[in-house]
């Protein structure tokens, strides 16, 4: 699992996920994850374009750091996920809870204006 992370000119936080989010890739990557996502109020973008496979605890992993950002004011949003990844993620319902985007610029546009004052 690459995970690789930065802040755009417009504030938000683009998350580039690549490969297979299985147990062992959520186990590594929930710490790491976690400190660079949750910790502040901030717009986030997760890209799951190159996500092949999402193991139910990275769903809980997405679901949790969504949640914080809400309680901060932030907002979370799924950038293009894969097919199968989607599947996944409407037939456990995270659909209705995360915002998900095939497209950068409204994933952006929708993290921006989730943001609370």
């Amino acid at each position: 699992m690459q995970f690789e992370i930065s802040t755009l000119p417009s504030g938000v936080v683009y998350v580039k996920l690549n490969g297979r989010l299985d147990i062992d890739a959520t186990l590594q990557l929930e710490n790491p994850f976690t400190f660079q996502i949750a910790t502040a109020k901030q717009p986030v973008v997760v890209d799951l374009s190159g996500v092949d496979f999402i193991a139910s605890l990275a769903m809980r992993l997405l679901v949790k750091n969504a949640k914080a950002q809400q309680q901060r004011g932030g907002k979370l949003v799924l950038l293009k996920p894969t097919t199968l990844v989607r599947e996944a993620l409407t037939m456990s319902g995270i659909s209705t809870l995360i915002t998900i985007s095939d497209d950068f610029d409204s994933a952006s546009q929708v993290a921006l204006s989730g943001m609370t004052p």
